[in-house]
């Protein structure tokens, strides 16, 4: 059934419509307008960009019947028309990961302030999802992409390929060693030397590492920030007490840690790549029948929402997720917007956040 509308233009005009069933599924375009109202698309066009020399009741006709039809401006036929889209995609390995939710927070908040929508899509850690994700953002005509890459990426042909096209591309987190691009990482290295100088104050002279993708630069940043925080206070870095767990999960960490506790001479603490691994550590450690911190003290990295919940508290090294997704966001906006305006090719910036210690009970071991 169809409802009924009276509208009155300048000409005292008054036209009475009932609404078709077919505009129920169509999208509602500026002719259905223009035909209902019985002016052309080009009053309707310049009344909803509020022109002067549109009549105010004209303007408000045309806009209560937008309003009350649900008509949306046509995407793909403005960006053809403008050359853009005012959206920007973003890709991240895993929407569950509370570290990639607050950066997700940060983008937005910069993102909608600016006038640009957000399309977020997510690989799973999965470098061919990463390959289809970045396609099919490209097809939608995003202004550009924000992009932290797969536990699985190893080849970057995909990434060169869409840079190659002119779409500007801003890396947050996890990256790669292409000095043309942009990027807004943590200082892992640092973050990751903190955290072992911490353990080694509480005493703990074996410390073991579980790393994480031996191919991502934050995994290798981390593990050099642990060999020198060991080499620095004169210990001895023991390969074996280095186990790679490349899937991240608490599974992985629980056998690499009863393969560490089954040394002749165990660590007695472990500072793990992420806090996933450290809670699959923590695990393991209880399941022997130890202490945690007075047998094995453990640190993790990120800081997710649980480690603090955690019995004990998990101590680990926070990353200000949502100012890394703030700080990318902005960059990349400011990359498309210099190159709408002609103001040449955009330099390639980086940008590095401080990480903060947060040691609590897992690691904090009372003195005798």
């Amino acid at each position: 059934m169809g409802y009924l509308y009276n509208y009155h233009l300048k000409t005292s005009y008054v036209y009475t419509f009932a609404r078709s069933d077919a505009m129920k599924f169509n999208q509602v375009t500026i002719k259905d307008i223009a035909r209902e109202l019985g002016i052309s698309p080009s009053t309707v066009s310049r009344a909803l960009k509020d022109h002067p020399d549109i009549s105010s009741e004209t303007k408000k006709a045309v806009n209560e019947l937008a309003e009350r039809l649900n008509y949306q401006p046509n995407i793909v036929a403005l960006s053809l028309r403008q050359k853009k889209t005012n959206t920007i995609g973003v890709i991240i390995p895993e929407i569950v990961h509370f570290f990639f939710s607050t950066v997700i927070s940060g983008i937005e908040d910069v993102a909608y302030q600016a006038g640009y929508n957000v399309i977020l899509t997510q690989t799973n850690e999965s470098v061919q999802r990463e390959i289809t994700d970045m396609k099919a953002l490209f097809n939608s005509r995003v202004d550009g992409m924000l992009l932290s890459i797969s536990r699985e990426t190893t080849n970057y042909d995909h990434i060169e390929a869409i840079i190659s096209k002119g779409v500007p591309i801003v890396f947050f987190d996890r990256m790669y060693t292409n000095p043309n691009t942009s990027k807004v990482i943590v200082d892992d290295y640092v973050g990751a030397k903190e955290a072992v100088l911490h353990l080694i104050d509480q005493g703990c002279k074996r410390i073991a590492h579980l790393m994480a993708a031996p191919n991502l630069l934050i995994s290798t940043d981390r593990l050099r920030g642990y060999k020198e925080a060991l080499t620095d206070r004169g210990l001895e870095v023991k390969e074996n007490l280095i186990i790679q767990c490349p899937d991240g999960s608490l599974e992985e960490a629980q056998k690499a840690t009863k393969k560490l506790l089954s040394l002749s001479t165990p660590p007695d603490a472990i500072f793990a790549n992420n806090d996933m691994l450290a809670m699959g550590a923590m695990k393991a450690v209880k399941e022997k029948g130890l202490s945690i911190p007075t047998d094995m003290a453990v640190m993790g990295f990120s800081n997710w929402f649980f480690s603090q919940l955690m019995d004990p508290p998990l101590s680990s090294v926070d990353q200000p997720g949502f100012e890394m997704g703030q700080e990318a966001a902005r960059l990349l906006i400011r990359h498309i917007e210099m190159r709408d305006k002609d103001q040449g090719e955009p330099q390639p910036e980086t940008k590095v956040l401080k990480t903060r210690l947060l040691a609590r009970e897992s690691s904090i071991r009372k003195k005798k």
